[in-house]
């Protein structure tokens, strides 16, 4: 009976195969974060955003994801973007204006959301106060959060006040 001749064994030079693994675990040392896409996260609208996002928000730089229209910053993270949330609606949580682009803000304990208000699509920034300030992420953000015009501003008591009586 004969039997098919198996093939020789490759021979990998030594520096060849050092450089291989020396690769594998440098690239290990910051693997892609792993986000969540948003369920709109496909939405053309994200992409302008995307591309003008900063490198960096205080010392937190910026890293590479795993999902679409998604964005980390920070080793551990310190800040998670996401493009293409659900659009809030009108709503009595606290809501800001920092360098026009208003935001919805939830406080948890220990992560905050802050959501675009009046942006379609919408984008979800989650943060740890503790670590970085709300008021930095904001400022640092906002020239790209204005890449996905306003249709709707949000509206304070003052203003709710001063509409017309029907």
């Amino acid at each position: 009976m004969h039997h098919p001749r198996l093939p020789l064994p490759v021979r990998v030079s030594v520096g060849l195969l050092a450089a291989a693994v020396s690769g594998a675990v440098l690239s290990g040392c910051a693997p892609a974060v792993d986000v969540a896409p948003a369920a709109d996260a496909a939405n053309p609208a994200c992409a302008p955003m995307m591309v003008a996002l900063p490198d960096a928000i205080g010392d937190a730089a910026l890293r590479k994801t795993n999902s679409q229209a998604t964005a980390a910053w920070g080793d551990p993270s310190k800040v998670i973007l996401r493009c293409g949330v659900n659009v809030p609606g009108p709503t009595t949580d606290r809501c800001v204006s920092v360098n026009g682009i208003d935001w919805v803000i939830k406080e948890g304990n220990p992560v905050w959301t802050l959501t675009t208000f009046g942006r379609e699509p919408a984008t979800e920034i989650l943060l740890d106060p503790e670590k970085i300030s709300s008021a930095t992420v904001l400022a640092d953000l906002s020239a790209s959060a204005a890449k996905v015009p306003a249709t709707r501003n949000c509206v304070g008591q003052e203003e709710l006040q001063n509409l017309p009586k029907s």
